[in-house]
Parts: structure tokens; sequence; C-alpha cells
């Protein structure tokens, strides 16, 4: 007997993560399913795989739970990656983004349980760990959310461990860790930085840096996140679902580290950009001033072991940015 094909539903499956997972698991012979309102998202993002036969869009919006209810019929794993993201944003739209990201998560949580999904695996968030100071950041040790956003996608995390205590929902949560590369949009009043200073320095135009520029990130290349999903999903250690992961590279690098190399690759295709000077502005409410990552959980449970340094992937971001913003 043939057996039958896994589907996969993938929230925001039009957006910058979502996207780069429907083209990872459509390469792999999964079916997936983009359930996506485009609020964040863009059709350009999935243009290319609405040839495949393994592909289906269902346009919809996860506040909405009939329209996850739908979603989710014949579905064996849910990668939840749909959400209203940036610090600044939940600080002026604190409504909007607790509608999305709790309303919208636990529509999706109960669409879920009811079909019966095997295992639903949601995009977490490094802000969880608020104002505690200890590096490199460990699952079991958090602080205080230091915003809106960082609030709802604790509150994300506290409801998975509920529902897989309660009806028995497999849950795994993985706290990406500032994911860049391929697909990342540079527009919009909230992008996040490093495709805003790759365009700004394409544009040749002085990227602004929030601070002395001596804050430190864990930034984490896309293919790693990927990695990560693919793990979380075909696992099969009971000790390893119903928990969260650190999804980083577990490596740190300054503001002013990144200005440095995007200026060094960027210059390798136009020679001025290595003389553009960058201005530094206040630092940005609700930031956290450093972020490290412990991945040995990950590592231990998982069997997680990320490709891309933060080099490595910076390389690769820059030259896709190159060939598809000029």
């Amino acid at each position: 007997m043939e057996q039958k094909q896994t589907t996969i539903l993938i929230t925001g499956g039009a957006g910058f993560i979502g996207s780069n997972l429907c083209e990872y698991f459509l390469s792999k012979d999964y079916q997936v399913i983009c359930f996506d309102n485009f609020a964040t998202g863009h059709r350009h993002n999935i243009k290319s795989f609405f040839d495949s036969k393994n592909f289906t869009l269902i346009e919809g919006d996860i506040r909405n739970f009939e329209q996850c209810q739908k979603a989710v019929q014949n579905v064996d794993y849910v990668l939840h990656q749909a959400a209203l993201g940036s610090v600044p944003r939940s600080i002026n739209d604190p409504i909007t983004t607790n509608d999305v990201n709790v309303t919208g998560f636990l529509n999706m949580l109960v669409a879920s349980r009811d079909a019966k999904v095997k295992r639903f695996i949601y995009a977490a968030s490094s802000s969880t760990y608020g104002d505690s100071e200890k590096l490199p950041k460990v699952e079991d040790i958090i602080g205080k959310p230091l915003s809106p956003y960082a609030i709802t996608k604790y509150v994300n995390e506290l409801y998975a461990e509920i529902f897989s205590k309660t009806y028995g929902i497999e849950t795994i949560g993985l706290r990406y860790f500032n994911v860049f590369g391929r697909r990342q949009d540079p527009n919009g009043a909230y992008a996040a930085v490093i495709p805003k200073f790759v365009l700004q320095l394409m544009n040749h135009q002085s990227p602004i840096i929030n601070g002395d520029g001596n804050y430190s990130r864990d930034f984490t290349y896309i293919d790693n996140v990927i990695q990560m999903n693919e793990l979380a999903m075909t696992v099969n250690n009971p000790n390893a679902i119903n928990t969260v992961y650190n999804t980083a590279y577990g490596d740190r690098n300054t503001l002013n580290d990144l200005i440095n190399y995007l200026k060094e690759y960027l210059s390798e295709f136009d020679e001025k950009i290595a003389t553009i000077e960058v201005i530094h502005g206040p630092n940005r409410e609700g930031d956290i001033p450093h972020s490290l990552a412990s991945i040995d959980k990950a590592k231990e449970l998982l069997k997680y072991s990320p490709q891309f340094s933060f080099q490595n992937g910076l390389k690769e971001a820059v030259k896709w940015y190159w060939e598809n913003l000029k």
C-alpha cells in the first residue's frame, strides 16, 4: 500500500521564515499548506511554489477560529510562524500584537488539538529572556519581559505547556534568536536590522545604530532555523517534546561588528560602500543589551548541529540581497 504523504501546515508561510520553511519542505516532497493573511508576508515570497502539486495556499487570519479549523484539516504537523513581530510595534500597538500573538496562537492550538494534529511546533522568541542578565541564555532561566511583544511570546509557551499536560497534544517551542537571511524584508517601519542596514549601504546611505553599537546579538542564519524545525518535527525521543529550545548559533556579535562585516562583504560588489560612515542614535526602548544562546539542550535532545556561522550566513545573505534588490 502506498504511504500517505505527510502534510505540514505552515502558518505565516508567506513571511520570511515561513516561506523558507515552505520551500525546504516542498523540496523534501511533503504536502505543504501555507496559511497567511499577508499582513506582513508577501505573495512574491511564495509565487514560485504555485506550480508545485504539493503546495496549497489558504488565505486567512489566525484570529478567525473557523479559518484555523479549516486550515488544520487532515494535517500531520503544524509549524506555527504567524505572528506580529517587532518590539517597537508592540509598544506602539499592544492590542493588535496581543490579538495576533496570543488569541491567534490559542486559536491555532485549539484547532490543532481538535484536529488531532501529531505535533505543534511554534516560533517562540529570545525576547522571553527579558531582563535576565545571565549569559549564555539557558532555557529554564528567564527574567521579566521588557515589551508587550515579549509578554505575548512567553504566554505562547505557557499555553503550549498547559495544552501538552491537559490535552496530550505534543508541542515544541523554538526560541528564535535574531534570525536573518534570504527573503527577509528590508522595507517598512519595523524592518529587521540586517536587511535594513544592507539596503541602506547598497543605496549609499549611512545606517543608524541605536546606541554606541556595543549591544550584542546571537544572529542566526535561516538555514539553522530550518534545521531546528525539521528536527523538532521528526524527533522521536519522548524527553525531547513538550519543551522549548533556543534556536541560535551560540555565538554573539556586536552591532559594530555587524556593520563592519556588511561593509566588507558588500564592498566586494561596490567598493564605495567601504567608506560609508555610520550614525549613532539613542538606544531603543525595550531592547535587551546582550543576547547569547546556550544551544546545549538542542544539541543533546534534538542532535542539532548548526551549519552556518554568523559570518558564513551573512556572506550568503549579502549575496542574495545584492542579486535580488539591485
